[in-house]
């Protein structure tokens, strides 16, 4: 029977902390880097970044829109990328936020989440824009595969507010509305105590504004974007997301990356101690 996405989220955190490496070869990185703004530049940047990775985190999260700009040598090179660091035994998150109706939404799931793929990850990001109910295909899929899906709920950029805050129909917020139906969907799945279908909340958010508290994750893995580079502390995990902290992967990307390949491995090791720290104190 294959095992579920959150069960094995859960032994990762047990095993290597719930720290996740963005992995993102923009320009200015690759520069710092001394690689080239081209495919195979964003591919040395991921490897070295995978191999930084190995024996010190347990979870990475390729940004495709950094590789997809280079056309389909940067899906290649991004097919290694994600190749590696599987065989490497991370846990990869694909950051790609699709999300759409029928059928193509069901191939955006074919495409990231079917095991043998040329772009197979363990989990990936989705908009649930046109209703949660547009991913039912996307999660089945998931389901089967032993795969994640993490679904924006509330992000940190400030032109979402209007949208996230509006009030739905049932009086919650949008934002509220999405965690919520995710918690629906996990309870009538669940196969661990962490559901695999999670949702995405920016680190730099008040839940509060949202209509959210930490009770509102109890069942369901949260990837939260915004440590370190975009402002949120990691000593903040506990004060940010309360009772639910424990569910967190703490995603951070250019705070880490922008050490450079002779310092990021010291950069990793911090980060995973303050991460741990505060998911103790």
């Amino acid at each position: 029977m294959t095992e579920a996405f959150g069960a094995v989220l859960e032994r990762t955190f047990a095993a290597s902390g719930q720290l996740c490496i963005g992995i993102d070869p923009h320009a200015a990185l690759l520069a710092d880097w001394g690689l080239p703004d081209s495919a195979g530049g964003a591919r040395d940047f991921g490897l070295r970044v995978v191999d930084a990775a190995v024996g010190r985190a347990g979870v990475v999260k390729p940004q495709v829109a950094f590789f997809e700009r280079h056309g389909s040598a940067g899906y290649a090179a991004l097919e290694e990328v994600l190749a590696a660091a599987r065989t490497a035994g991370l846990l990869v998150i694909a950051d790609v936020k699709r999300g759409d109706l029928g059928t193509s939404v069901d191939a955006y799931g074919e495409a990231w989440l079917t095991p043998g793929s040329p772009l197979e990850a363990d989990a990936m990001t989705a908009v649930a824009y046109q209703g949660l109910g547009s991913l039912d295909g996307v999660f089945d899929r998931a389901t089967a595969a032993g795969k994640g899906v993490f679904v924006l709920a509330a992000t940190s950029n400030p032109e979402a507010r209007a949208t996230q805050l509006a009030t739905r129909a049932d009086g919650r917020s949008v934002a509220a509305g999405v965690v919520a139906d995710v918690a629906e969907r996990n309870a009538a799945s669940r196969a661990a105590s962490l559901g695999s279908v999670g949702v995405v909340i920016g680190a730099t958010i008040s839940l509060a504004d949202f209509g959210l508290t930490g009770d509102s994750f109890a069942t369901m893995p949260v990837l939260a974007p915004g440590f370190g580079h975009q402002g949120a502390r990691f000593s903040q995990l506990p004060e940010l997301f309360g009772s639910a902290a424990h569910n967190v992967l703490v995603s951070a990307s250019r705070s880490i990356l922008s050490a450079g390949p002779l310092g990021i491995e010291a950069a990793i090791d911090d980060a995973v101690a303050e991460v741990g720290a505060a998911c103790r104190g």
